[in-house]
């Protein structure tokens, strides 16, 4: 399904007409007369031209199935926007609304003009207040107003997108890459599935930083279980079983068992507070770049993946590109997929900063300082970075030689220790 927004324009009436039922308005107190549906036509658009709101129609492969909109707020004397949409009932649980929602909070996040969102669905609405929950909102209680000659019980949802703030907080380490310190890192890819040879980074600091390279006597890390393709990567930790025991991290497949023994290696490991880090895209096809905490796993639940960023070549431009951000289960049964590409302006092969707020419950990812996605999930345990430049393998099994080396260059990596420390 294609599924856009459009501006709400003059012939979009049908639209409010449609939704004018018992079945639509029954969270709202019932449907409206003719005259309020037209009124309510008319102030979308006239709020549109003044500035107060954003009113859009949902369509998913052309065909209008509802509506979704923003507006200018007060929430607890704090200025904010409020959202609120309706789908056609056909077009209900099958991921419109929330893929709406996305596509609005992206509208919102680009306005910046107001850093919180709220919404404030009926308590006995329970698909809009999943819809809330999903989209990262955290309720903060509930009340009751008058509403259409009765009362609506609602519930009070708001979503924080303020910029990462750093005032007064002093990271417990700021690396720099003078020297790649082996007290923290670890130059090898996984080496438990495959082996140190096969898996060690190419890499080089200088005073700009760390570059890991690809070039074209890169062999494929482990060809036995992940084809053609090359990485050149560096990890914080490294934890993994016996010799053909299934025990080790980054458990990416199936089958796995420990092809090379591995000492224990507890190096850079993170629980909660700001993970940063500054480093620049790489625009050709066949590669992607990626920093993702991954837990140290020596419980095997705990695996989860906090993607800072992942950036594919393929989908870079000259004007930007997409990030995949967010939270990826891996193995970890208590974690549910929480991933988008976001597309993000500017010239993603230049320095950019990629950053996590690890809070106990919800992380808040940003790019340069400003927010782009709240995932309400706890991650609970120790993570170390996974820091890597691939090399994908095409389908007829050639590679692009003349532009190697692919080199992923990283500026700095910093921390700052929780605000509340963890109990």
């Amino acid at each position: 399904m294609d599924i856009a927004l459009r501006r709400w324009s003059e012939e979009d009436l049908p639209v409010l007409e449609r939704a004018n039922t018992p079945e639509m308005t029954a969270y709202l107190g019932g449907p409206e007369t003719d005259e309020q549906v037209r009124e309510r036509h008319a102030r979308y658009l006239r709020l549109w031209d003044s500035g107060e709101a954003r009113m859009y129609r949902v369509d998913v492969d052309g065909l209008p199935v509802g509506g979704i909109g923003y507006w200018q707020t007060s929430h607890d004397g704090v200025d904010a926007f409020e959202t609120g949409w309706q789908i056609e009932p056909a077009w209900q649980g099958r991921g419109v609304a929330r893929e709406a929602l996305r596509q609005l909070i992206r509208l919102v996040a680009a306005d910046g003009s107001r850093s919180l969102l709220v919404a404030y669905p009926g308590v006995d609405n329970p698909g809009s207040n999943a819809l809330c929950r999903g989209a990262g909102f955290t309720q903060v209680g509930s009340g009751t107003m008058p509403w259409r000659g009765g009362e609506l019980t609602f519930n009070s949802w708001v979503l924080d997108m303020s910029p990462l703030d750093l005032t007064g907080r002093v990271p417990d380490v700021d690396e720099r890459f003078a020297a790649l310190d082996d007290s923290r890192w670890w130059p090898f890819y996984n080496p438990h599935w495959s082996s140190r040879a096969d898996a060690a980074a190419r890499w080089a600091t200088s005073d700009r930083g760390l570059e890991l390279r690809i070039d074209s006597d890169t062999r494929p890390w482990a060809p036995a279980i992940d084809g053609d393709i090359r990485v050149s990567h560096v990890q914080t930790g490294q934890f993994s079983g016996p010799l053909g025991s299934g025990v080790g991290q980054h458990r990416f497949r199936q089958g796995l068992v420990v092809n090379e023994e591995q000492p224990e290696h507890r190096g850079w490991l993170v629980h909660g507070g700001v993970i940063e880090v500054r480093m620049a895209a790489i625009a050709h096809a066949d590669a992607m770049v990626a920093f993702w905490p991954i837990g140290f796993e020596e419980r095997p639940d705990d695996c989860g993946e906090i993607c800072i960023a992942e950036i594919f070549g393929s989908e870079v431009d000259a004007d930007g590109g997409l990030v995949g951000i967010g939270v990826k289960p891996q193995n970890d049964p208590r974690l549910t997929m929480d991933f988008e590409k976001i597309r993000i302006d500017g010239d993603l092969t230049e320095m950019h900063d990629y950053a996590v707020e690890w809070m106990p419950d919800r992380l808040r990812f940003f790019v340069d300082g400003r927010w782009v996605k709240t995932v309400v999930q706890t991650i609970d345990y120790p993570v170390q970075f996974m820091l890597d430049v691939y090399e994908f393998a095409r389908s007829d099994g050639s590679r692009d030689l003349s532009a190697l080396p692919h080199v992923l260059r990283v500026q700095r990596i910093r921390t700052f220790p929780p605000l509340t420390p963890r109990r």
